[in-house]
């Protein structure tokens, strides 16, 4: 499965996805780009979810009829470390993705 990590996540994050692509938007030549803007070129692209720590992301975009999905980590801190934590739960969820939706892991 195709993944992209936002600007906001720690690219060595990218090396804990084992089974998937996982790029990160430095990578992918998509930096720079407004939320919006982003969703829409990442499924463009043929990603199937964008990874961010974004809380508010949900809130500000329509997901509705697209094919990428996106999963929001909720960690005690941006850290690698403490995100890393929470990678079972995301490959857990990246098996069970259905496009177009939000997927919220971590509990803070």
């Amino acid at each position: 499965m195709r993944l992209l990590l936002d600007e906001c996540i720690d690219e060595g994050l990218r090396h804990h996805f084992a089974g998937h692509e996982c790029q990160t938007c430095r990578y992918a030549g998509l930096t720079g780009l407004a939320n919006g803007a982003l969703l829409a070129a990442a499924d463009r692209a043929g990603f199937a979810a964008l990874i961010t720590v974004d809380r508010n992301m949900p809130a500000q975009q329509i997901l509705r009829g697209r094919s990428i999905s996106l999963l929001v980590l909720r960690a005690r801190t941006t850290n690698l470390d403490d995100l890393v934590i929470l990678m079972p739960e995301v490959l857990e969820a990246l098996a069970n993705l259905i496009p177009g939706n939000v997927v919220r892991i971590g509990t803070r």
